[in-house]
């Protein structure tokens, strides 16, 4: 079934993947948590944060690699600009590894620090090529409002944060936050292409509320400046960005078979 360029059958198989295989882990439905913590430390935690994000990742991949069949796929991991999208990815990593993150395993706050926040780059990665990587590009032809507000009622369907203990305004607040989250995030897409640079921006939600492996480990006042610090700086970076894309796009109109 097609509508506006959509296919709802490739919307279903993504969501029926991100959402069993995800949830598997994310609610320990087989106790494999128990399985993994005779582990080394950092690589359970690693493992946990890839296994949380695994069912968008795969579920995405399968999902654009049919969409390629069907049109041309914008998005990317890098986007437009490659070193742009890493000078954005190496921000939150410095900040949060001169912070440091306190922990209740004994390792260094600095080494942990540069640990918790490449872990969540890498969650953020996984769920991004899910929302934006497939999701943004799915629904690229329906109007703005239509495709955020079903971008976010789909993100928040994923994380089932209905079937928890969270009360009826919790799960309001975070519906809220996401929709708001599916159009700000949106928009750093639609300027970039990249997957990369909307990883940058979903950490804002991580490390603020969401994320396991920082939690407490940092006060409300350093998230905060740290935060106020990597914003900044990725809105400076996004405009040499659309500055750069601008040019681009009018040299390409002078000079068409360049």
């Amino acid at each position: 079934m097609k509508e506006n360029g959509i296919n709802y059958k490739r919307v279903l198989i993504f969501l029926i993947i991100a959402i069993s295989i995800s949830n598997i882990f994310r609610f320990n439905i087989f106790g494999i948590r128990e399985v993994l913590e005779n582990l080394p430390t950092l690589i359970y935690l690693l493992l946990i944060v890839i296994l949380e994000g695994s069912g968008v990742f795969i579920g995405a991949l399968i999902a654009i690699y049919l969409l390629r069949k069907q049109r041309k796929v914008e998005i990317s991991f890098f986007g437009t600009s490659k070193i742009k999208g890493l000078l954005m990815a190496i921000i939150p990593i410095l900040l949060l590894t001169i912070f440091g993150v306190k922990n209740d395993y004994g390792l260094n706050s600095h080494v942990y620090g540069c640990f918790a926040i490449f872990g969540s780059l890498i969650y953020c990665i996984m769920e991004e090529f899910g929302w934006r990587g497939y999701l943004q590009e799915e629904f690229k032809n329906i109007t703005p409002i239509k495709r955020y507000l079903s971008i976010g009622f789909i993100w928040y369907f994923w994380h089932l944060s209905f079937l928890t203990e969270a009360t009826f305004y919790e799960n309001l607040f975070f519906l809220g936050v996401l929709l708001f989250g599916s159009w700000g995030i949106g928009q750093v897409v639609e300027l970039t292409k990249s997957v990369l640079a909307s990883a940058c921006f979903h950490l804002i939600f991580q490390i603020l509320m969401f994320n396991s492996l920082i939690t407490n480990g940092i006060s409300g006042s350093q998230k905060l400046i740290i935060l106020g610090i990597a914003v900044v700086l990725w809105i400076f970076i996004l405009g040499k960005w659309k500055k750069e894309s601008e040019l681009k796009l009018v040299n390409e109109k002078k000079c068409p078979n360049s």
